[in-house]
């Protein structure tokens, strides 16, 4: 019993401490515990959102506020070996159009220089939309951290390379103060796709693609969808896309990249001509990588996929963790 007792805390000891900056309903997270690691703190100054990861992470210390306010010194959270972070990526991402950006909301990410240099983790991991490295203050910041004595990997990762039937690139930049980081492992598993989120099991509510209400760009995605794969074939209909695919999708590929808006429909053909439905909260976790025990359900369909489209896709961060953490 006493070796069995040491062999407990000596693990205890080793096992890899994390905080999750900018934790949302903890994707990141997940993907960290499946990693072997603890996670031991998450930071969200939006409500909902650390409402589900508490839901998530019931043993995990969730602080709350504007993360430029906080003072990681007075927190009382011990040893700190990881820092998990994805800083706000709106203003990063080309979604927002010609929209104007927030330079405050961009420089969130350099409170993670400012964390890391207080609380001196062996380990960061940042992620991001590709397009962080495009920010003015994108090379300082990765200097700050280079000055802290971290050894800097940037990755772009693509969630469909990792088991995920979802095609969502991100930049991960992974960092070590020991030793450079080594490159992340794609895994060897086949890709999925639209099939593999699709959950017909359920009586989800259908109604008729063509009637009176249906807005005219609807019905024009689901005409050029006809033109390509015929009328006897399922497809979804994708809104709010700019990358030229003619609003729709297959369903033998990987789900293009889940949002924070509602945007897929499922188009399938009946006798009686073709109906449509949204795709559920559920399915887009399915997307995510997440396991059906992933609590994002926030009372609302809007809240919910908000969350859910706001995460980062567990699998992708358990072997981005497991790379940069990894003995060898």
């Amino acid at each position: 019993m006493v070796v069995s007792n040491q062999r407990i805390r000596s693990q205890q000891q080793r096992r890899i401490r994390a905080i999750d900056m900018f934790c949302g309903a903890g994707g990141s997270s997940w993907g960290a515990k499946n990693a072997g690691c603890e996670v031991i703190a998450g930071f969200d100054q939006h409500a909902p959102a650390r409402n589900a990861f508490s839901r998530n992470f019931p043993r995990a210390r969730i602080v709350p506020g504007a993360i430029e306010q906080l003072q990681p010194e007075t927190l009382s959270l011990g040893r700190v070996d990881l820092i998990l972070a994805s800083p706000e990526c709106t203003n990063h991402s080309p979604a927002k159009g010609a929209a104007a950006r927030s330079e405050r909301s961009r420089a969130t990410a350099l409170q993670v220089a400012r964390f890391a240099a207080l609380l001196e983790p062996r380990w960061i991991i940042v992620e991001n939309v590709i397009n962080m490295r495009n920010w003015h203050k994108y090379k300082a910041f990765c200097d700050r951290l280079r000055a802290l004595g971290y050894n800097i990997r940037v990755e772009t990762l693509n969630a469909a390379d990792f088991g995920v039937p979802q095609v969502r690139r991100r930049l991960f930049l992974l960092c070590d103060r020991e030793k450079a980081p080594n490159p992340v492992k794609i895994s060897r598993v086949v890709r999925r796709d639209v099939t593999d989120v699709l959950d017909d099991r359920r009586q989800y509510q259908y109604t008729p693609l063509r009637q009176p209400s249906r807005a005219r760009a609807t019905l024009e995605r689901a005409e050029r969808a006809f033109a390509t794969i015929g009328a006897s074939r399922p497809f979804l209909i994708v809104y709010y896309g700019s990358d030229g695919s003619g609003g729709w999708q297959r369903l033998d590929v990987p789900l293009r990249t889940v949002t924070t808006i509602d945007r897929f429909a499922l188009v399938r053909p009946r006798k009686k001509g073709h109906v449509m439905r949204m795709l559920q909260p559920t399915e887009l976790k399915r997307a995510m990588g997440m396991p059906g025990c992933f609590f994002t359900d926030l009372g609302s369909r809007r809240e919910s996929i908000r969350a859910i489209g706001n995460a980062v896709c567990p699998p992708v961060m358990r072997a981005a963790v497991r790379s940069l953490t990894a003995t060898d």
